[in-house]
């Protein structure tokens, strides 16, 4: 199976770039139409968080199906690319912010989302220079599982498992390491806390938030979007965090910090993030 899904990647991964975006397009609206339960919850998720008219959440919500569409032919190409081919697909800007955190040798917490093709993010990055330690869920079909982290370590990255993964990563920090977690999914009320996303409470893990605290590692935001056939990769500047020595007070503070950033990226490209989630999934008691 695992030889199968690679011969698979070498075949759609050596398409022409000038067809994967139509690809993308044709396949997205497919799946559109055809998805009910994931259409269903992207327009439920749009009409809570936006509001606005129910044509353009159907507009942006095509245009997230054809976002993943489209996603998927890229990640098939991840394996076979190399700096160079990343310089052509990817503009970079704010790379300095990196280089600044990483200064003071504490290690940097790379803040991202679902957002835009948040796999090329990585392997941008990890071409460039940046190897990552990022947090995934594990797969439970062992050969999808195999197949995804040998395309996602193809850049020279590295996967944390996120079930006990604080020490680690912890260890990772102390080494001066890059850490990437994505930090816009519904978590179980015990993993996480009620902040404020798009005006209503969102569990959010406070996992992060633990993180920087325990570590004193910087917080720095980063996002890709899409611009004609490329993307363009922007480091945000490093966050301020709260540190009054009341632990779970600024773990909330600083996950709303962090999930204010979020918001503010998908207010400016709706199209990009992952509405097909059930974001707002977990409520708070007596809700």
């Amino acid at each position: 199976m695992f030889k199968l899904l690679k011969l698979l990647s070498f075949l759609l991964g050596h398409l022409p770039v000038r067809v994967v975006r139509p690809l993308g397009a044709i396949f997205g609206a497919l799946a559109y139409r055809l998805s009910g339960r994931h259409r269903k919850v992207a327009l439920s998720n749009l009409e809570r968080a936006l509001g606005g008219a129910e044509g353009e959440r159907k507009r942006i919500a095509r245009g997230v199906f054809r976002n993943l569409a489209t996603m998927f032919f890229e990640f098939t190409r991840l394996p076979w690319l190399d700096r160079g081919d990343i310089e052509k697909m990817v503009e970079f800007s704010g790379l300095e912010n990196f280089d600044r955190a990483l200064s003071r040798g504490r290690g940097v917490i790379l803040l991202t989302a679902h957002f835009g093709n948040w796999e090329l993010l990585a392997a941008a990055l990890g071409h460039r220079g940046y190897s990552l330690d990022i947090v995934v869920r594990k797969i439970d079909n062992p050969a999808f599982e195999r197949f995804v982290t040998w395309a996602r370590s193809s850049s020279g990255n590295r996967m944390i498992y996120k079930r006990r993964a604080m020490r680690k990563l912890l260890k990772a920090l102390a080494s001066n390491a890059i850490v990437t977690i994505l930090v816009d999914q519904n978590v179980a009320a015990s993993e996480g806390v009620f902040v404020d996303f798009f005006g209503v409470p969102a569990c959010t893990n406070k996992g992060p938030a633990h993180l920087a605290q325990a570590s004193g590692a910087a917080v720095v935001p980063a996002f890709i979007c899409r611009k004609g056939r490329g993307h363009v990769l922007e480091v945000m500047e490093e966050l301020s965090l709260s540190n009054t020595g009341d632990r779970e007070r600024d773990a909330i503070e600083n996950t709303t910090r962090f999930t204010r950033v979020v918001e503010e990226m998908i207010r400016k490209h709706p199209q990009e993030w992952f509405w097909v989630h059930r974001r707002w999934k977990t409520r708070p008691a007596g809700e």
